[in-house]
């Protein structure tokens, strides 16, 4: 019992993590496209746009257990490229904020790491195939 409680708040943690970010960006799509261009990316608008609608996905993976180790999987590459392009070593001079959220991305990279090799767990899953996982 403890153990599909762990799982399932984990599950919720995570996708509740992506759903927050997704509904900031729906709802103030210029700031993102601004804060984007202000790390240099061409075309802001449009990979604000891309986020919002990869972080939906992301969300509704994980926390419906479908495809959920690939999701996982995905989400961890992104929230490493996050760390590098937005808080990365350019952004620590005299800001020790910065580097603070830098190593948090390496936090969650670690938990969705984990969750992408045990899975979504037997409980309100899902039933999708998986691509990366014989199931």
């Amino acid at each position: 019992m403890s153990k599909t409680f762990a799982i399932l708040l984990a599950r919720l943690i995570f996708g509740a993590v992506f759903a927050m970010a997704t509904s900031f960006k729906f709802m103030d799509m210029q700031s993102t496209a601004s804060y984007i261009a202000a790390a240099g990316f061409p075309f802001p608008l449009f990979l604000a746009w891309v986020a919002a609608f990869f972080e939906l996905g992301l969300a509704l993976a994980l926390l419906t257990g479908a495809f959920f180790s690939e999701a996982s999987f995905l989400a961890g590459i992104y929230v490493v490229f996050l760390a590098f392009a937005f808080h990365g070593p350019g952004h620590w001079n005299g800001n020790q904020a910065e580097f603070g959220s830098f190593v948090d991305h390496f936090t969650f990279l670690a938990g969705l790491l984990f969750a992408a090799v045990h899975g979504p767990g037997d409980t309100l899953v899902v039933k999708a195939r998986s691509l990366l996982t014989a199931r």
